[in-house]
């Protein structure tokens, strides 16, 4: 019989597995990388736009996905001086950093599409 394998327990592993956790609760949810992907590709907009721009989200869910990331400083709101008032969200320096991880998420998305295309109509050929 095999001994199972065990996960390191050291300081730096746990300290991974820490930041993994975080990050995954900062980021999870249905909507969070669709809000951040249209801030990143469309830069400043107001609220409107944003709920026009992201197919199928309620207000309610769209404020309250707003907060959790201004919160997590990804997004930042201001407040314009406008009647009535309106308020303005864009990506923060700090948000900015998970553009790379966006793009990566939007490249495999799209590879996986072509990919399920392809073995779609291979099946659907004969």
């Amino acid at each position: 019989m095999r001994k199972s394998q065990t996960i390191n327990n050291t300081g730096i592993c746990k300290k991974r597995i820490t930041a993994i956790k975080d990050t995954m609760e900062i980021l999870s949810g249905k909507w969070k990388f669709h809000i951040l992907g249209t801030l990143l590709e469309g830069g400043s907009m107001h609220f409107m736009e944003l709920l026009r721009e992201v197919d199928g989200i309620a207000a309610k869910v769209l404020s309250k996905e707003l907060q959790d990331m201004e919160m997590n400083l990804l997004i930042s709101r201001t407040v314009l001086n406008t009647k009535p008032i309106t308020v303005a969200y864009e990506v923060t320096e700090y948000g900015r950093t998970l553009k790379p991880i966006i793009d990566e998420i939007a490249k495999w998305g799209t590879a996986y599409r072509t990919a399920l295309y392809d073995k779609t109509a291979e099946l659907t050929k004969d």
